[in-house]
């Protein structure tokens, strides 16, 4: 009978091949380096200086997802890293797939450091909020007249459609009708050259 902790492991696992990992104890050798390191930069007087950052700032330009939809390119050993394919960050100098991974890396820790900012939101005053809200309402309120004006002309366009549609149809109906008069009244002179003009109705009198 096995017995032991060590025993038991390796017996519930003998046919397991894969390597194992101590996370706790690479997690403390991790710190402990660390920790070194700092030490050693702090005797050495090499410490770096806290940078101080701009709080975060929304952006003030459209992020381009659709240029370049569709098209294509030629990519060769001389083309630059910013014309191959994908999505190319000139701050970080970097080519990203996709639009989402490229829209998280904009929004990325990286990305804003490497733009002289921190992660840190300014604190909005309550007159800010309310400034924020009067933009926000007014913008609401354009766009809702356009709205209106563009929907306006729109079912005037439709309307107007419709009536030439009608018209013409019309037209077409009052175009069929003259044909069909026209060929009725051949029909009857031909049956009256013909002998045939009162066939079928006149009665013999004795």
């Amino acid at each position: 009978v096995v017995t032991g902790s060590g025993s038991s492991r390796f017996s519930s696992s003998k046919n397991d091949f894969r390597r194992k990992w101590d996370k706790d104890e690479y997690e403390n050798l991790a710190q402990k380096r660390l920790v070194e390191e700092r030490e050693r930069e702090r005797r050495d007087g090499k410490t770096a200086p806290p940078v101080k950052r701009d709080l975060l700032r929304h952006r003030d330009y459209k992020v381009d997802l659709e240029s370049k939809l569709g098209k294509t390119i030629v990519i060769t050993k001389t083309t630059p890293q910013a014309e191959m394919g994908g999505y190319y960050c000139n701050v970080c100098d970097c080519v990203v797939k996709d639009s989402i991974n490229f829209l998280d890396h904009i929004n990325g820790k990286k990305h804003q450091r490497n733009l002289g900012m921190s992660m840190r939101v300014e604190r909005s005053s309550l007159d800010q909020v309310k400034k924020r809200f009067e933009v926000n309402k007014k913008k609401l309120e354009e766009k809702q007249k356009e709205y209106d004006f563009e929907e306006r002309m729109k079912e005037l366009r439709e309307e107007e459609e419709k009536a030439k549609a009608y018209k013409k149809e019309k037209q077409k109906e009052r175009k069929r009708r003259a044909e069909e008069d026209v060929d009725f009244e051949e029909d009857e002179e031909m049956a009256a050259v013909m002998g045939f003009s009162g066939f079928g109705s006149s009665k013999k009198s004795h």
